[in-house]
């Protein structure tokens, strides 16, 4: 079994920064791609960003492209994603996931394996 855990998350103002980050841990498991996927209140879960774990190739959500920076270190098995000129409309639970199979990125029925999610709120 794959466990991905999510930590960063936090509070900041609009215009502020946060820097997320997933581990990945548990089975032998060598991931085509992770990702980050976002879920406010009352409203759907939406792509955030990806990366694909062998290239490093990026695919990000339209709401966040030029603000958000996802990266991963293959060695640490971990995958980061860099949050920048926040906004309240960010706030939401933030989830990473990962999937063996090759696909669409921003599908979140691609991932197999998913976190608990880290809260970001942005508030002034």
């Amino acid at each position: 079994q794959v466990q991905l855990e999510e930590s960063g998350g936090g509070v900041v103002q609009p215009g502020g920064s946060l820097t997320l980050s997933c581990a990945k841990s548990g089975h032998t498991f060598t991931p085509y791609a992770m990702a980050w996927f976002r879920q406010a209140p009352g409203k759907d879960r939406e792509f955030v960003a990806a990366i694909t774990w062998t290239y490093g190739r990026t695919a990000y959500g339209n709401s966040v492209k030029g603000r958000f920076t996802v990266s991963r270190d293959n060695s640490r098995n971990t995958m980061s994603l860099e949050l920048n000129n926040l906004q309240p409309e960010d706030t939401a639970v933030y989830f990473c996931a990962t999937t063996s199979q090759v696909g669409v990125l921003s599908l979140s029925a691609m991932y197999s394996f998913w976190g608990q999610g880290t809260q970001v709120t942005v508030s002034s």
